[in-house]
């Protein structure tokens, strides 16, 4: 099943996502190669797709897992948490309708 997960990040997060990039970029890829990666992303904070120092508000994942547990188990281990970027994170269930 799909799973949209919603992280929110803490205020001036930029230098903090700048620094666990890397590992977290590596981790989406690993769930592309695997084929469940539908799309994934950061919220800009400016209406801007290069908010430069402004930064990002926070991201989506959606991506195939087997159950929300597992979903909830991959997100808290996502290497922003250990950063402190996220202040938060939602999972939760999603159904592809359109596309």
């Amino acid at each position: 099943m799909l799973y949209a997960i919603i992280s929110e990040d803490v205020a001036n997060s930029l230098p903090l996502r700048k620094e666990a990039r890397a590992d977290h970029l590596a981790r989406l890829e690993a769930l592309k190669e695997q084929g469940r990666l539908i799309l994934a992303g950061p919220h800009p904070a400016i209406d801007s797709n290069d908010p430069g120092e402004a930064g990002f508000t926070g991201s989506l994942v959606v991506a195939e897992f087997p159950s929300l547990e597992a979903a909830q188990q991959w997100a808290d281990a996502d290497p922003y948490i250990a950063a402190g970027v996220y202040a938060g994170v939602t999972v939760k269930p999603f159904k592809k309708v359109l596309p």
